[in-house]
Parts: C-alpha cells; sequence; structure tokens
C-alpha cells in the first residue's frame, strides 16, 4: 500500500518565533514540504528542517502567486505523493486565514489532516502592544472582522464597537478610509480611540494612536504597511493611559 502523507494546517502565531507552539516547531522540523504564507517572516522559516522544500503562496496586492483552489490542489497532491505538508499560515489558521476551506478539501479527498492552532495576530499584537482586549472597567465583548474582503460596505458592523466593546479588524490597511466612514456612519464618536499595530510581536513593530476620524490619515501619513492590525476601542485609550503613567514614573 503506497503510504499518503498528512497536511498539517499551523498557526504561526503573530511572528516571533518563541510563541510558536510546540507541536509547530516539531512539525516545522519534521515535514518536508512546507507551504507558507508572506506573512510568515524569516525567523519562523529559519526553524525549517534544511533539506525541506519551502514554497512560498504570499498574496501581494490582493493576488496570490496561488489561488485558493490550487493551494489545496498542492496540499492535497502532494499528501498522495507520500508527503508530510505544513501549511504554515501567520495567527491562527482558523481566523481569517482560510484554514476551513483548506481542511474540507483535504478531507473530501480523503488526507488525514491536523490542526495545529497558533497565538492569533489578535491576541499577539494586542499583547506586544500592552492593550487588553477585555476588561472590566472598559469592555466586556470583543469581535474580529475583516477589513478587506468583497462587500465591505454592505456588512452590517452595527453594534460591534462602542462603549464596553472592542472592535479588532484584520486587513485594514488598504480600506482604512472606508472603514473610519462606515464606523462613523453606524453611529461611532469620531474620537473613539484606536491603535494600529504594526508588524506585531517583531523588532521593527509599531504602535500608532489617534481618534477614529484620523485613522486614514494616521495610515496614510506613517505608511502603515501589512502585516497590521487596526484595534478600536477604550481599551486602546488605557494602555496609552499606563504607558504614560510607567514613564512619568521613570522620568521623575
Amino acid at each position: 500500500m503506497t503510504y499518503q502523507g498528512t497536511v498539517y494546517l499551523v498557526g504561526a502565531g503573530p511572528g516571533d518565533p518563541d510563541l510558536l507552539t510546540l507541536r509547530a516547531a516539531r512539525l516545522l522540523q519534521s515535514a518536508s514540504l512546507v507551504v507558507h504564507d508572506g506573512l510568515v517572516g524569516p525567523a519562523i522559516l529559519a526553524l525549517v528542517r534544511k533539506d525541506a522544500t519551502l514554497i512560498s503562496v504570499a498574496k501581494r496586492r490582493s493576488r496570490h502567486t496561488l489561488p485558493q483552489g490550487e493551494i489545496n490542489a498542492l496540499l492535497v497532491r502532494e499528501a498522495r505523493a507520500g508527503r508530510d505538508v505544513v501549511r504554515l499560515k501567520g495567527g491562527d489558521p482558523f481566523i481569517f486565514g482560510r484554514g476551513g476551506e483548506e481542511l474540507e478539501d483535504c478531507r473530501a479527498a480523503g488526507i488525514q489532516v491536523e490542526v495545529v492552532p497558533g497565538i492569533s495576530a489578535a491576541n499577539g499584537a494586542a499583547a506586544a502592544a500592552g492593550i487588553c482586549l477585555t476588561h472590566r472597567d472598559s469592555s466586556s465583548v470583543v469581535s474580529f472582522v475583516a477589513g478587506q474582503c468583497k462587500g465591505l460596505s454592505d456588512q452590517n458592523w452595527a453594534g460591534l464597537a462602542g462603549k464596553g466593546r472592542t472592535l479588532v479588524i484584520y486587513m485594514g490597511v488598504k480600506t482604512a478610509p472606508q472603514i473610519a466612514e462606515k464606523l462613523m456612519a453606524d453611529g461611532l464618536a469620531p474620537d473613539l480611540p484606536l491603535a494600529i499595530i504594526e508588524n506585531a510581536a517583531r523588532p521593527q513593530m509599531r504602535v500608532l494612536r489617534g481618534p477614529l476620524a484620523a485613522l486614514p490619515d494616521l495610515v496614510a501619513r506613517e505608511a502603515v504597511i501589512s502585516p497590521a492590525l487596526i484595534i478600536i476601542g477604550e481599551v486602546t485609550a488605557r494602555s496609552a493611559a499606563e504607558i504614560a503613567r510607567v514613564a512619568q514614573g521613570v522620568a521623575a
């Protein structure tokens, strides 16, 4: 009987290799093929087995080097050929990572699949920036939305942000003007605080802050690039105030 490989849908976390799960790190050392996104940095790819094959399916300017359907077919084909395949994704494979589509296609083809969750981009970015997504005085609800997808203007985001709530926006850099306009049209105050976290948990990480109304200008002025996450809500102001208090204490 011909050996059939396994597909591992692995979350690479927000970017710091130290935040990989032990399972993920072990798989990178054992798999003969790693199919990775562009959000997976060189520090993590350096952990891959030296004789393994690396295939990038990086997304650039709204286009994949391979369309999603062809990525799914690649995973199935290589597993059928007897290779254990790591499909490596930034953050967690099941949070805006299209891992569900890959899981379904592999299972439909009779391929064994294992999901290895990672620290989500939202959790990793917020932690790196010192932002608590929930706080008993500021937020009891957290919502995740995709800021770059079909039908953005038609989506109903009412009630996802505002008092007592935190909104985390993935892939929102390119559509920042539409996002700000949409949220304010839904009744959010223009001065609602937000933070943009670029390259979270990496040496070049930046945390930019401002009010909702200034989101488009902030993105443009600071030339924000992906990977970047936008967090909107009072919790971002709490973290900024705490940073200021600590700085004042050190200065004193």
